[in-house]
């Protein structure tokens, strides 16, 4: 059993560069405090109707979404549940794309990992000579977008491209850490699911899961003998469709913050969003090729968090320790036992700017004695 600790109410505020959650602004946490009403109301089909609609405005898609009170962790059960029949491949890269592909195995699917080194990026053609090797018989294939673990961007366009060939295969992609912040045109390259969480780059309080799911997606899932019950997607968008609501109860305050940040999103637009994180994310790079080195293979590069090569063999948790004492700024360490301190993390993303990354690196200079 754990040790049984108070929460308190003094706790020093911390700005947040972690991979996620990251900062939220103020008025985003004042748009929680509505007053509570019914989610079987009008008011909230106003409110369900207006994040759905603004969040497909914002991607550029005429595909449908889902906005579910869950963690994104749901949509990869759920994804599996609804298109998954027996096989699927899983490339993977680093520990997310790894979980994904033990989720599947323990929903009883049968999984063919194509193993890259952590660090590796997933290349189109290796996806494309898996694919023609099984006669094209996966249902689906897996990618992680944003692989925040190694600070790995995949090509997750390319990929869409390759799989689209292949009939009957369909194409998930776990944007976690990176849609919001990372410019996909999700239409363009067949992404029949693509999914994140609201604490990431759409800098919004935890809570809430987001999946974009494709016309042959949801077609596929009607074919299917079973699929998952909360996350499945004739229930949930076939409720939307006839009461533009959630079938189940929503954490309503959720969406009252995520109404106010898609407006501001919607405000700066996608493709602006999206320069504004490369630029941070360049500096990033540029400040850590100065400094130390960078983690992920050359030229698959996050644009959401930096993962960094310790090269210089600072003491990472004593150096997260001292920033967060004397600046009060929190950045993360390698992600587990593997990455631990060999590298450490910049999360460059939600409403961040150059300045504010600035003022981190900075921090972290002058603790480390860079």
């Amino acid at each position: 059993m754990p040790e049984t600790r108070e929460y308190r109410d003094d706790y020093p505020d911390k700005t947040l560069y972690i991979p996620g959650p990251t900062e939220v602004r103020a008025d985003v946490i004042e748009a929680m405090c509505e007053p509570m009403f019914g989610h079987r109301m009008d008011r909230m089909t106003d409110l369900y109707t207006t994040i759905v609609e603004d969040t497909k405005t914002f991607l550029g898609t005429d595909n449908d979404v889902i906005i579910l009170t869950a963690s994104g962790t749901e949509f990869w059960e759920a994804s599996t549940l609804n298109l998954v029949d027996d096989r699927m491949l899983v490339p993977t890269c680093g520990s997310f794309s790894e979980r994904h592909a033990n989720v599947a195995e323990r929903l009883g699917k049968t999984v063919d990992r194509l193993e890259y080194a952590w660090g590796e990026a997933v290349k189109p053609d290796d996806i494309r000579a898996e694919l023609e090797r099984n006669d094209a018989d996966y249902d689906v294939v897996t990618c992680v977008m944003n692989e925040s673990s190694t600070g790995v961007r995949n090509p997750i366009e390319e990929i869409g491209d390759v799989v689209a060939e292949y009939p009957g295969t369909y194409f998930v992609v776990d944007a976690v850490s990176a849609l919001g912040g990372d410019y996909v045109d999700i239409d363009a390259h067949d992404i029949d699911v693509i999914f994140a969480s609201t604490q990431k780059a759409f800098a919004m309080p935890p809570g809430l899961a987001v999946c974009v799911v494709s016309d042959d997606a949801y077609e596929r899932e009607l074919e299917t003998d079973s699929a998952s019950w909360y996350g499945g997607f004739q229930r949930t968008l076939d409720y939307y469709d006839r009461k533009g609501q959630t079938h189940s109860t929503p954490a309503i305050p959720i969406m009252l913050a995520y109404r106010a940040q898609m407006k501001r999103m919607l405000d700066e637009g996608h493709e602006a969003r999206a320069r504004r994180h490369r630029e941070m994310a360049e500096y990033t790079r540029e400040w850590a090729r100065e400094h130390f080195d960078l983690f992920p293979e050359a030229g698959y590069e996050s644009q959401t968090v930096s993962c960094i090569a310790n090269t210089r063999g600072i003491d990472i948790a004593a150096t997260i320790d001292a920033v967060s004492e004397q600046y009060d700024m929190v950045f993360s360490n390698g992600y587990g036992s593997t990455l631990g301190e060999k590298t450490f993390r910049i999360g460059h993303m939600g409403e961040h700017t150059v300045e504010s990354i600035e003022a981190l690196t900075d921090a972290i200079e002058d603790v480390a004695d860079l």
